[in-house]
């Protein structure tokens, strides 16, 4: 099917009508069969030279020249229009044509008249023209050259056929225009490839999509081949295909070529301009991102230097981060998918594009990371005057509870109770000491990273907001401290006042046991210092040993008044008018008055049982005939009065200063006491007897030795 000067599309209705078609057959010369149906109504002479001028431009030059059999189908025409039709032929194709069969009707036409008729107008027709019966066409035209109207058995369906050219003219109208569009696009893209900046016009799309007329070429190529190899649907002659469409094929194939060809190229400048387009987006998107982050981000964080002045206000300022935050999110959110991006057309791109798209890559990442290291500076920052405004008003709290208690009057019960309270305060000022180092910690920790903070200022001067955050943390640190030192000043007065007051207990605690021990005293003196000796020689080291029992009391009571002088000063000390000695100055001082009464009384116990044992013992020791029989009575008499009186002594009571009396123990310890002395003064009586009956006798010798002398 070659290409005519003339459009089916234009003549659609006309070629409709069958007036004239190619079939494809070809006579003995090898020339093509053209055929023209005439049928009973009208022809309109007009339509049908139309139509020979359409069909006649199909064929090749080397076609025409091989001339054509025309047949004039004229069995249902009248010979006039017969005549008219070939009488055209000589001005439409006057020089193609080499032989017109009129098929004639089988009894009609005058054969005489209309065969002399075309024999005289042969040499002026160019042409010869035979009026041959249908049955007879076959000597001029082989069978299977003919169509089935005319006996023969070759195949044609002229609405298949009209179709077929329609998809034909189509194809090879788009596919032309097609290819000249690519080869501008692509000439011109050649020429403007080193312009970066080329206008919009240079990016224009083909009229058709290359695509679609592709499929329709091969499907138009693979329809003329497979009608060359497939026999007709009955199953009989082979058919063989038209001379029309086996010079289709070779074009067809050629327009596919080329726009394939073209297409390729087209598709590589579709690529280039996708990969451009991408890129400048790219780009775009890049710049977008940078001048959001280096301009609006970046005066965020600049605004953004106050760190609170407690838990609440620094609460809210992380809300506030919290926000900005947000914010650069959806731009971070952004470069990943850009850094995507960029890394698959760098795992795909062109070495001319490398560069630029690791510089992109490098500009988008390096502005990110400093912001997002910003935005971290700034959260840390955040959250460590979280931290430390926490810790301030921890320690506050421990402060005012310690000062507190170091404001409250101090009234314990007993030393274990101060000593508790000490312990008390011992801890919390540990719990302050600690509270208030880690506030340092945390304070310094601020401070470093406000000083990072500033650091990446953009060369701007530190805002005098930062300024008063570092007055403010180093003056908090500072409060703290001093109230500490105060707090710390306080414990040592109260941990003085509470030592005192320990000391104030322990002194009247021990006071109240030096009573207790010189009431003791007093109590095993009565009870248990009985004796009074056997001899002079007991006597005498009982009187030691009370003398060394009177020097433990006395001791005792010293230590005791020196225990409640103590008090007294402590009191002063302490200003503690509430408290005093209380009774244990008079109890000290009744106890030992006792104890001093019934000491005394003790001493003059011993002391006149040991006159009368040493005056008992001497008068026993001498021997009768040397003493002085006078002088031995007055010593018996004073040694059994010396014993009456201290049997009399035994019987009195200790009268106590309160006017009370006490014996020294029991009846019967007193009675033993009282025996032992009645004995030795039994012997002292019989020892009197012995001396008054030995009187008489010295008298008489006396008086014998007088009168001797004389």
């Amino acid at each position: 099917m070659t290409t005519s000067t003339m459009e089916a599309t234009s003549m659609l209705p006309v070629l409709k009508k069958k007036l004239a078609f190619l079939s494809g057959g070809k006579d003995r010369r090898s020339g093509l069969i053209l055929t023209i149906p005439l049928c009973t109504e009208q022809t309109s002479m007009e339509e049908l030279s139309v139509t020979l001028d359409y069909l006649l431009g199909i064929p090749s030059e080397k076609c025409k020249a091989r001339g054509f059999t025309v047949i004039v189908d004229g069995r249902k025409s009248q010979w006039n229009i017969v005549k008219t039709v070939v009488l055209m032929l000589q001005n439409v194709i006057p020089a193609e044509v080499s032989l017109v069969c009129v098929v004639k009707p089988d009894e009609f036409w005058d054969k005489k008249v209309t065969h002399f008729c075309f024999w005289k107008e042969k040499d002026r027709l160019g042409f010869e023209v035979i009026l041959v019966s249908a049955n007879k066409l076959t000597r001029y035209i082989e069978p299977c050259q003919l169509t089935e109207e005319f006996g023969g058995s070759l195949l044609y369906d002229h609405m298949d056929w009209v179709n077929k050219r329609l998809v034909f003219e189509k194809f090879t109208r788009e596919s032309t225009s097609l290819l000249d569009e690519l080869a501008v696009i692509n000439e011109n893209e050649k020429s403007n490839q080193p312009d970066k900046d080329r206008p919009p016009d240079c990016n224009a799309l083909p009229s058709f999509d290359p695509e679609t007329v592709l499929q329709t070429g091969h499907e138009l190529l693979s329809e003329l081949q497979q009608r060359r190899f497939n026999g007709s649907e009955g199953g009989g002659t082979a058919w063989s295909p038209m001379d029309d469409e086996l010079l289709a094929q070779p074009q067809v194939m050629k327009l596919l070529d080329s726009l394939r060809e073209e297409y390729t190229k087209y598709q590589e400048v579709c690529r280039q301009r996708s990969k451009r387009s991408q890129l400048e987006e790219i780009q775009t998107k890049v710049m977008q991102v940078v001048n959001w982050l280096e301009g609006p981000g970046v005066e965020q964080l600049r605004a953004q230097w106050a760190i609170g002045d407690s838990i609440r206000a620094s609460q809210a300022l992380q809300q506030k981060h919290e926000e900005i935050e947000s914010q650069h999110s959806e731009w971070f959110a952004v470069y990943v998918e850009l850094n995507q991006q960029i890394a698959a057309l760098l795992s795909a791109g062109d070495e001319e594009d490398l560069l630029e798209l690791k510089a992109l890559q490098q500009q988008l990442s390096d502005v990110c990371y400093r912001q997002a290291s910003q935005l971290e500076s700034r959260q840390n920052v955040l959250q460590s005057a979280h931290e430390f405004h926490g810790t301030a008003q921890d320690l506050s709290q421990q402060l005012d509870g310690l000062l507190g208690m170091l404001c409250a009057d101090v009234a314990p019960a007993d030393g274990a109770a101060i000593q508790q309270t000490l312990k008390h305060l011992e801890e919390k000022l540990k719990s302050v000491d600690g509270a208030l180092q880690g506030l340092k910690e945390k304070g310094q920790v601020l401070l470093d990273q406000m000083s990072n903070q500033a650091s990446w200022s953009y060369g701007k001067e530190t805002p005098q907001d930062n300024k008063e955050n570092v007055d403010h943390i180093h003056g908090v640190m500072e409060d703290m401290q001093l109230r500490k030192q105060r707090c710390e000043d306080m414990v040592d007065v109260r941990r003085l006042k509470m030592l005192q007051m320990v000391q104030l207990f322990k002194c009247e605690e021990d006071a109240s046991q030096a009573v207790e021990w010189l009431g003791e005293l007093l109590d095993a003196l009565l009870k248990t210092h009985l004796r009074l000796g056997d001899d002079s020689q007991e006597t005498k080291v009982l009187l030691e040993k009370h003398k060394k029992f009177v020097d433990v009391a006395q001791s005792t009571y010293d230590y005791g008044r020196q225990l409640l002088q103590a008090t007294v000063v402590l009191c002063q000390s302490l200003r503690c008018t509430t408290r005093s000695s209380g009774d244990t100055l008079p109890r000290l001082n009744r106890v030992w008055k006792q104890f001093s009464v019934t000491s005394e009384e003790r001493v003059h116990r011993l002391e006149m049982a040991s006159s009368f044992h040493v005056s008992a013992e001497k008068l026993l020791k001498e021997s009768p005939e040397q003493a002085e029989l006078m002088l031995d009575l007055e010593m018996c008499e004073e040694v059994v009065a010396l014993g009456k009186s201290l049997l009399d002594r035994l019987t009195v009571p200790v009268i106590f200063p309160d006017g009370s009396e006490h014996f020294f123990g029991s009846p019967g310890d007193m009675a033993s006491s009282a025996e032992n002395i009645r004995e030795k003064m039994k012997v002292v009586e019989e020892k009197r007897v012995q001396l008054e009956e030995a009187e008489p006798l010295q008298d008489e010798e006396a008086l014998e030795t007088d009168s001797q002398e004389s």
